[in-house]
Formats: C-alpha cells, structure tokens, sequence
C-alpha cells in the first residue's frame, strides 16, 4: 500500500499472530530482494481498538507512529475505526481511497521530544550547517522541523542523516525542511528517520503544519506539498487531523 507514494507493506495478523525480527523485516523491505518498503506494517489485534498497527522502519528499526501508514490501515478497517498505536490511540474515517485520522495533540516538552538535556523546542539553539532555529516536536514520534527559503535547495540527503543520528535526538529524529509559500500551504521535504528520503511523511506533515502555526506562519488548515502530493493538516491547537489519499498497490503471499 501507500500514501503520496511513502509505501507499506502490510500484513494483516488480526486472525493469526505474525512475529518478526529486525532481519525479516530489512529483507522484506529490500527493494532489490524482497518485496520493498519505506515501512513495514504488521495490524494486529488490541483490546482497547479495532485494531493494533505495529510500524517498523526499512532498517528494521522500529516507529511510535506513521501518518500515512494509519490512513492505509484506515482504508483497510472500515469506514470508521480506531487504531491503536505505539504512538497513542487514533480515529480513523476512511472513504474511497482516502482517509483522516486525529492524532493526539503534539507534544512540545524537551523530554517528550525526546532531547538529550533542555532546550527551547520552539527554537532550538543549535545547527547543521545552514539549517538552523528547528522547531522540535512530537506528533507520535520525533520531528524537528526548519523553515527554509526553498525546500527544494536544502541538501536533505547529506544533512538528514547528520542531524537524525546526532546526540541531541537520543531516539534519533525525522527531519523536515519547509517552505511557507501561503498562510494556508507549505511546501515540504523529509528525511524519515530509518528511511531516509521518501515520497511522503504524514507524521512529517503534521509536525510542520503545526510549527508553522506555531509559529504564526500559518493558520489551519494547511495544505501540506510533498514530492508524492498534498496532505491537509488540521490543528487548533488539541488533536492534530491528518487528511489524504491511501492506495492499495497488489495483493499476495510471501514465505517468511
């Protein structure tokens, strides 16, 4: 599945539990030898939600939330459910090949980013190279955001993974540079963390929509543009709704 092309694989062990190391899901994710992802998804069951979705990044590291993926889960259970989450408990709405999901409202404190020690997370005293004054948040997971002149400039590639495994970030961090073109539009480029650059980040999305209103850059909803398309981000300054297209890509089976 994917969403604006950041895309899944998705198992659905709702019936019949799926274990999976750290190995199995690099080989799953390989876009050479196995089936290829930016993130792993196993849905299984909760007790609490209609179901549980497990996220593990192409590294075989593992991820709180993913935006994009929830919407494809969404798609998957039904017009309206709940999906648990390491990243919290999550609304979905889902309708042809798109759905929204509200997100728990973002977290700004340094030790709920998580950073190393304190600092001001709304402008965080610290740079890479030209990238500098990032807004630090979680939307589930770790984000710090920039607001650069164009986001299509910035060299994502080489700073990405400077700033994602940088000690600041003790569970390392997605990277997001963003460029306010209108109060209500951004455009926007992310280095995901255990994924490097892909087509889209929804919890990307969120994260620089709400710092840009933070920021009183922008005012809500935002229309979010990235490489694979355009998500809306609705905050106000509680739950955070995530909205977009989801798409199933084929169907099959695989030997584990």
């Amino acid at each position: 599945m994917h969403g604006l092309g950041n895309d899944f694989v998705v198992f659905d062990a709702r019936a019949e539990p799926l274990a999976l190391t750290r190995e199995q899901v690099r080989d799953l994710a390989d876009r050479h030898t196995g089936i290829g992802c930016d993130q792993l998804i196993v849905v299984g069951p909760s007790d609490r939600a209609d179901a549980f979705m497990h996220i593990w990044n192409a590294d075989g590291s593992v991820a709180e939330a993913c935006g994009n993926a929830a919407r494809c889960v969404a798609t998957l259970l039904g017009e309206q459910a709940t999906i648990d989450s390491a990243g919290g408990l999550l609304d979905a709405a889902a309708a042809a090949g798109a759905a929204s999901i509200v997100y728990p409202p973002p977290r700004f404190e340094w030790d709920a980013v998580p950073l190393a020690y304190p600092l001001d997370t709304g402008d965080v005293p610290a740079a890479w190279d030209d990238l500098a004054h990032g807004v630090a948040l979680s939307v589930g997971n770790p984000h710090i955001v920039f607001f650069v002149p164009e986001a299509g400039a910035v060299p994502l590639d080489t700073l990405g993974p400077r700033i994602e495994h940088d000690p600041l970030f003790p569970d390392r961090v997605n990277v997001g540079v963003a460029q306010v073109v209108a109060p209500s539009r951004l455009i926007l480029r992310v280095w995901e963390r255990g994924a490097g650059l892909t087509l889209a980040c929804g919890t990307g999305a969120m994260a620089a929509a709400v710092a840009a209103i933070r920021r009183r850059v922008a005012v809500s909803p935002v229309t979010v543009s990235l490489p694979g398309g355009e998500l809306t981000v609705a905050w106000d300054g509680g739950p955070v709704t995530l909205s977009g297209p989801a798409a199933t890509s084929f169907a099959g089976t695989v030997e584990i």
